[in-house]
């Protein structure tokens, strides 16, 4: 059986920087417009109370987050490794640009990052926000992840994004016009959608010209409007085999140089109830490795 091939980020990032690179999550103090009420209240039905955010580190200043990040993570890598700044939980360009501007210039300071890596919304990309990645662009690589999960507006709708898919695809034009390298999230299994539209969702990033993809399975935690309607029998979380298979033809839409960072995700055990074959990440990597080929992109 031939595997399906994929553009890896670990080598992308190896070839990159000339050395293995780590995520050193951040966590900003900072909120979304869909929870404040600005837009919406309760954020979106699969996020949880952290703001995904469960696996950075906490506190207020950005270098101690970062060696505290790094301290963790001492064990299994070597000298040389460099690391990614990510602030992660919530809309961390839900700021003013100034206060987001002086959380990158600390993390620039510090000798193991090589780059940043900042999670939010496309509605909240103000032009002088992006105009100031682009300053910071000049100094060390800045990417941007957009939180898409769907170009369907009734999902989205019903998951409480709060946003239209166009505005997504406004800021793409307008992040790529500055020269930031963008990465967007698509969650596969969200309510109601086929296969079909999960892959138009795919195909939709790849013409708008993403440099890179995350996937994740939708996955049920504690505490979130999602665990509501999964308790009343109105989810079903798709099999690992169901969505490796989603996955495996996804991959075959993608050009060679789109970026694949993620092929799954797998929330915190501690707050997890679906779907549990995501809680053995060893047995997922094994299985991950043994259906699909990691291919390497020569450096942009």
């Amino acid at each position: 059986m031939t595997k399906t091939e994929y553009s890896d980020a670990n080598l992308y990032f190896r070839e990159r920087f000339g050395s293995k690179v780590y995520k050193a999550a951040i966590s900003l103090d900072v909120t979304c417009p869909n929870r404040d009420g600005t837009k919406g209240l309760g954020g979106c039905i699969f996020c949880s109370l952290g703001g995904s955010g469960e696996f950075s580190t906490k506190g207020d200043d950005v270098i101690e987050q970062i060696n505290s990040a790094i301290e963790k993570l001492s064990a299994k890598v070597s000298p040389e490794t460099k690391y990614i700044a990510y602030f992660q939980s919530f809309t961390n360009t839900y700021c003013e640009v100034s206060f987001l501007e002086e959380k990158i210039r600390k993390a620039f300071l510090h000798p193991m990052i090589c780059a940043v890596s900042i999670a939010t919304r496309p509605d909240c990309l103000p032009d002088d926000m992006i105009l100031m990645f682009s300053r910071m662009n000049r100094i060390k690589p800045v990417m941007v992840e957009l939180g898409l999960q769907t170009i369907h507006e009734k999902t989205a709708e019903w998951f409480n994004r709060c946003y239209h898919t166009e505005e997504y695809d406004d800021a793409v034009r307008r992040l790529k016009s500055q020269g930031i390298e963008v990465i967007t999230h698509l969650i596969f299994g969200l309510k109601d959608e086929t296969r079909e539209m999960m892959l138009q969702s795919v195909k939709h990033v790849v013409d708008m010209g993403s440099d890179g993809i995350k996937f994740t399975c939708l996955y049920v935690l504690t505490g979130t409007g999602l665990e509501k309607e999964w308790r009343r029998g109105e989810i079903k979380v798709l099999s690992r085999d169901e969505y490796f298979d989603i996955v495996d033809e996804a991959l075959k839409i993608l050009p060679p140089e789109m970026i694949v960072h993620r092929l799954t995700g797998d929330g915190p055990k501690s707050i997890l109830l679906e779907p549990s074959w995501t809680k053995d990440k060893r047995s997922v990597v094994n299985y991950i490795n043994g259906r699909f080929e990691k291919r390497s992109v020569i450096v942009r």
